[in-house]
């Protein structure tokens, strides 16, 4: 069971990864972590008529797969938590109907893997789950059509502009066991630094990061240098600069941050402006880049912070500012649990 500590809850008998999958598109495949996936398409329609059913493909290829990794199959999986940035969480929606697991739909935007992992990890602890399933998914030219301009109109990309990454990653998760263990779950605050420009992410959920990891080191009396890295999920370069620069202002400087957008793709050389976004870029890099570090034991502790900025379609139109918010899991190496055993 599950002890509150302020605004973070710790697992004295922390649940696993016990496995998890990364499918990506044809973006993230000529990238610096393409050999990280488990699969890739070069067609960014996954063999559908549209995006929005790409992404259903998408995020149920990455379901069934990391199933197959973990030798199991939908029956032996009490739960899923899932979400996406389509209306009503769709993708993940059309992708449990086939899979016919319960199902609860998440919606934290970017935030949402961080979001399953921690109300999944306290789930298991709690003994009300065995097998859970925690995934998310993006699709660039589903969400640039829902939330910006159709590909099509040819709009002009700023430079704060980040790319929505076509990715999708799924997690196991077992009350205990071997795989990467999730020791602590920091669920965030709304923060909103009034930031109205829709092409500027980053500077939004650059502040959601930082009171998250300022909770979370309060809360457990920890300090930034006690981690390997500390990821953050889609702040790009604009917004990880930014983040920097807030917690300098509390007296941390943050030397070994890691954003996944960042290093999802090459900025230089792939058109991306200020990098990678979307629920599917810190799911896939969790699934196919951090979590094989932690089983190697390559890194023995880190911290992953999931941002998500909470607009929609109306209010964007509304010219309502972007609200954000952030949730953080502490993940440790099993080497870790048997060096402490």
């Amino acid at each position: 069971m599950a002890a509150r500590r302020g605004d973070t809850l710790l697992f004295p008998t922390p649940p696993v990864v016990a496995a998890h999958a990364a499918i990506g598109g044809k973006k993230e495949g000529e990238g610096p972590l393409a050999a990280c996936f488990d699969e890739l398409s070069a067609d960014n329609f996954f063999g559908q008529s549209n995006w929005e059913a790409a992404e259903k493909e998408m995020a149920l290829r990455a379901a069934r797969l990391c199933l197959k990794k973990a030798e199991t199959t939908p029956d032996n999986v009490s739960l899923a938590l899932a979400g996406d940035l389509q209306a009503q969480c769709t993708a993940s929606s059309y992708a449990l109907r086939e899979l016919g697991i319960p199902f609860v739909g998440l919606f934290g935007a970017c935030s949402t893997m961080a979001e399953a992992l921690g109300l999944g990890a306290a789930l298991c602890s709690a003994g009300m789950a065995d097998g859970l399933l925690a995934m998310t998914s993006s699709h660039f030219c589903a969400a640039e059509r829902q939330f910006r301009t159709p590909l099509s109109y040819g709009a002009v990309r700023t430079p704060t502009a980040q790319w929505t990454a076509t990715a999708a990653g799924a997690c196991l998760l077992r009350p205990a066991g071997e795989g990467v263990q999730l020791c602590a779950a920091t669920f965030g605050r709304v923060q909103d630094y009034k930031i109205k420009d829709i092409n500027n992410m980053g500077a939004a959920m650059a502040p959601a990061a930082a009171a998250t990891l300022l909770h979370y080191l309060r809360d457990t009396g920890s300090a930034p240098a006690d981690f390997d890295r500390i990821y953050t999920g889609d702040l790009g370069h604009v917004g990880s600069q930014l983040l920097r620069d807030l917690l300098a202002a509390e007296g941390l400087l943050l030397k070994n941050h890691v954003d996944c957008g960042c290093i999802l793709y090459d900025a230089a050389e792939q058109t991306v402006k200020s990098g990678g976004s979307g629920p599917g870029c810190c799911a896939s890099v969790l699934c196919g880049h951090i979590l094989p570090r932690l089983e190697k034991g390559t890194q023995k502790r880190v911290l992953f912070i999931a941002t998500g900025a909470l607009m929609s379609q109306t209010t964007f139109l509304q010219k309502e500012s972007i609200p954000a918010i952030a949730h953080l899991v502490e993940l440790r190496s099993p080497q870790q649990k048997e060096e402490n055993g």
